[in-house]
């Protein structure tokens, strides 16, 4: 069934043609969101996807990846029931497992997410990183102290705000290791935080007049040409009674999610356009925290030093957007991969099926041994 399911994802990808042409030089320069036109070839870095994602069938290039080995990927995923997965390489889908079409709660791959949004609008002064909350209005129910509304928006990007208030979407397991109030100052300490996450949100809007989801859909959405992301139905604010600040759920695809990983592997690059600051991206997939698992984390994004050796990239080359039950992106940007993950965790039987970071990393090595020679365990060749 997942065999005939994968045959049906690639089959159903009918990309539009590409434009072979030379693409301006990487650049700062901030570019309003605009409609992309027909997708053409970046000079150094492959292809875009347009309406569709170009496959190695429709392109008519051959892919140099190794079929029986990602044979053996597919058949460690049927093991993990995993829903689907799908590698993307210098901008053509290469492969494709399971149902990449269907949108799914993101879990906490929305934090990365709303990084990408939030360089977006650091890019063009709206949002000042060195602003405390007490500058901004940020409160909470019951107050914050004096010390807490101290906290930088830079520090809620890096988890280290120190406010320790409950949070919307907190996991039982995450309030119980919740450190107390007040036993750390803003920036001394990591703590992997809701409340930073979704008082980020809250921010977001104040500063830009527009809430997280208005910006999912205008300044990522649409130029990027999401297939399968509808408005406002894939989003959801979830608020509870303990905090004045919502979770903000988003559901999107594997191949749409895919769209974002490729814009962040190029450097915030698209068909020519710099959507992000290349220099926003490098500042937060920086590590500022030593994390859980041997792990690094920049600006709600993973740097997994110690998860993935059989890809043996240094520093901020191997990006992870991880989120609850088996929710991933890895991003290569030594060898422009990107391989997205995704669990359905709106099932019943979610929690028996979760996919964890080790299992994940088990996937990710046997589809690296599947890449072309250059791109194989060793190589960091384009």
């Amino acid at each position: 069934m997942l065999n005939t399911l994968r045959s049906t994802a690639i089959a159903a990808l009918a990309a539009t043609a590409i434009m072979v042409g030379g693409a301006p030089a990487l650049a700062d320069t901030e570019v309003p969101p605009a409609a992309v036109a027909a997708p053409r070839q970046a000079s150094a870095q492959g292809v875009y996807p347009g309406v569709a994602w170009s496959t190695p069938a429709t392109s008519g290039q051959p892919s140099g990846w190794s079929e029986d080995k990602l044979q053996l990927a597919d058949s460690y995923a049927d093991s993990l029931r995993s829903d689907a997965y799908l590698v993307v390489h210098r901008g053509v889908l290469v492969h494709a497992y399971g149902d990449i079409r269907r949108p799914m709660n993101l879990a906490s791959v929305r934090k990365s997410v709303l990084s990408v949004l939030y360089g977006m609008h650091v890019g063009r002064g709206a949002i000042d990183l060195d602003q405390s909350l007490a500058s901004l209005g940020i409160t909470d129910k019951g107050g914050l102290s004096d010390v807490e509304q101290t906290a930088t928006v830079r520090q809620l990007l890096q988890s280290r705000s120190g406010v320790y208030h409950e949070a919307a979407y907190e996991t039982p397991a995450a309030k119980k290791r919740r450190p107390e109030r007040g036993s750390h100052a803003p920036g001394t300490y990591w703590y992997y935080n809701n409340w930073d996450f979704n008082a980020l949100a809250t921010i977001f809007q104040r500063r830009t007049g527009k809430d997280v989801f208005e910006a999912l859909k205008t300044e990522l959405a649409e130029p990027l040409q999401f297939e399968d992301f509808r408005y406002p139905q894939d989003t959801k604010f979830e608020y509870e009674r303990s905090s004045e600040h919502p979770a903000y759920l988003m559901f999107l695809s594997a191949r749409d999610l895919a769209r974002i990983g490729l814009l962040v592997g190029r450097d915030g690059q698209w068909q020519g356009r710099q959507m992000v600051p290349s220099a926003w991206l490098r500042e937060s997939t920086t590590s500022y925290s030593a994390a859980s698992g041997g792990s690094g984390y920049g600006y709600m994004w993973w740097l997994p030093f110690a998860a993935f050796p059989s890809w043996r990239l240094p520093g901020n080359q191997l990006v992870l957007a991880d989120g609850s039950g088996g929710q991933f992106m890895l991003i290569d940007r030594a060898r422009d991969i990107v391989l997205v993950h995704r669990v359905d965790n709106s099932r019943l039987w979610f929690k028996r099926n979760a996919v964890d970071l080790g299992q994940f990393a088990e996937l990710a090595a046997r589809v690296i041994a599947a890449a072309p020679a250059r791109q194989a365990v060793g190589s960091t060749a384009p």
